[in-house]
């Protein structure tokens, strides 16, 4: 009788990201089991990845394309503060979100799109120099003061439940569905992917490759738009300097998530999988009083593991 042959690489593919989560939350729970595993810490958890997982998943598609999104956390901190100040102005909560969200953050990731499609420069450098320019012009509009004062009814919701799960989290699972349903149901997901794969056999397939890099940067600076908006309610306050180093958080999600940086390869969920296991070390960590700074030392490792494991596997 035949029995089919273990394949290590696939079954990495498939549950790799599940199984980091699990040794991650034993060691914890091993740790600091009185305080990491109680109900309200778990929810804490889902909470904070919330924002996490929404610019993981937007730097998810960057990367998808072989590219990358340095800008995320300026984008987040410009749509939350455009979203306060709109409230301020007397604008109703839920339009402002959604102007501050939805409409600033893909306006933020067209203009990434286009100086990328045509100056002809790698991702890289182009976030890298409008990440300055988008947390400039927070800074300019904010007076780099914090704004704050805004409706109660904002805040409020994002405080709340829904079927006892936390607003934050419903919104990210919403958006989570959204891009699944993208990249696995539509004509549009099969291209950005084909296009990750190899971007001369896209083109000569027929496949716009400036039409579906614009794409991609712009689903890149709503789900930061949006992680803005979710951020903005949970301070209770729009901060010039929120997002500060969040970029290094998106691309962990995506990389531990199973996203390849060549392009090409990776799925929605295991970036959600990655932005729990960012969230749940965060946590770990500040509750073994750990500084603040060694965590960005094992956010960093994390990428460089993860990168040379997919490099590994692959061969």
């Amino acid at each position: 009788m035949n029995t089919a042959k273990f394949n290590f690489p696939q079954f990495w593919e498939k549950y790799g990201t599940f199984f980091i989560l699990g040794i991650i939350v034993l060691i914890f729970g091993a740790i600091s089991g009185q305080y990491f595993l109680t109900t309200n810490n778990i929810r804490q958890i889902f909470v904070q990845s919330s924002v996490t997982v929404l610019i993981g998943m937007g730097e998810f598609f960057a990367i998808l394309i072989a590219g990358i999104d340095l800008s995320v956390g300026a984008i987040l901190a410009l749509a939350g503060m455009v979203t306060a100040k709109l409230m301020i102005a007397g604008i109703d909560p839920v339009f402002a979100a959604i102007i501050g969200g939805v409409l600033v953050g893909g306006a933020l990731g067209a203009i990434n799109g286009a100086l990328v499609n045509y100056t002809g420069l790698h991702p890289f450098i182009i976030t890298l120099g409008t990440n300055a320019i988008f947390r400039g012009i927070t800074l300019i509009i904010s007076d780099a003061n914090s704004v704050y004062g805004f409706s109660f009814e904002f805040v409020d919701f994002f405080a709340q439940d829904i079927l006892f799960i936390p607003v934050p989290v419903v919104f990210a699972i919403l958006v989570a569905f959204m891009l699944w349903f993208l990249t696995s149901k539509t004509r549009l997901g099969r291209n950005i992917y084909a296009l990750g794969g190899n971007k001369e056999s896209a083109y000569y397939s027929g496949i716009d490759v400036k039409f579906h890099t614009m794409a991609v940067f712009i689903i890149s600076g709503i789900c930061a738009g949006l992680a803005g908006v979710v951020s903005t309610a949970r301070l209770g306050a729009a901060e010039p300097l929120a997002g500060v180093g969040f970029e290094t958080y998106a691309i962990a999600s995506a990389i531990i998530g199973g996203t390849s940086f060549f392009g090409g390869k990776g799925r929605i969920f295991s970036v959600v999988i990655g932005g729990l296991i960012i969230g749940t070390i965060n946590n770990g960590l500040n509750i073994l009083q750990v500084q603040t700074y060694y965590q960005l030392v094992v956010m960093g490792g994390l990428i460089i593991v993860a990168v040379a494991l997919d490099r590994l596997i692959s061969r």
